[in-house]
């Protein structure tokens, strides 16, 4: 709505320059304001309801992994298994504009990315890839749709909000 009310503004504003239209009604015109949008979390309670749901060594890998480093979807997609830095329980993410970024993770994380790792029979260089073959680097949609997967799993009404 907002956007149409500027486009609006603007056509009329570029009439009234060219000579076409000597009244602008666009001054009588108010911006449409946006309701703030307060960001989701989760609660302890919510997180151990999670890591329980969890069906699999790759979808509890990917909740650990995204939990504990806070990382984008996008960025999780473009991951390979030589960004990992296990002594330092870190990997070199490429974030928004193709800037990198060091992100950290738990213990409990590595295990499970470990164990993961060691289930796979392919030769992938992805860190998280598709169970269908041939295997192939996890897109963001397919990431998103384990996610939902594990949401509705565990079946919290606000937990499930926040996969959207």
């Amino acid at each position: 709505m907002k956007a149409y009310t500027q486009q609006l503004k603007m056509l009329l504003r570029e009439l009234g320059d060219l000579d076409i239209s000597e009244a602008n009604p666009s001054l009588k015109l108010r911006e449409y304001k946006m309701d703030k949008r307060f960001p989701k979390f989760l609660i302890e309670e919510d997180v151990i309801h999670l890591k329980i749901s969890c069906q699999s060594r790759r979808a509890r890998a990917l909740q650990e992994f995204l939990y504990s480093t806070g990382c984008r979807v996008g960025e999780v997609e473009k991951l390979n298994i030589k960004d990992l830095n296990w002594e330092n329980c870190s990997a070199i993410v490429n974030g928004k504009g193709s800037k990198q970024r060091e992100v950290y993770f738990i213990t409990e994380c590595k295990v499970w990315l470990m164990k993961y790792l060691a289930s796979r029979e392919d030769s992938c260089k992805a860190l998280f890839v598709t169970d269908t073959h041939p295997t192939r680097r996890m897109a963001i949609p397919t990431i998103r749709w384990a996610l939902k997967r594990i949401t509705q799993l565990e079946g919290s009404i606000i937990v499930g909000d926040f996969a959207k």
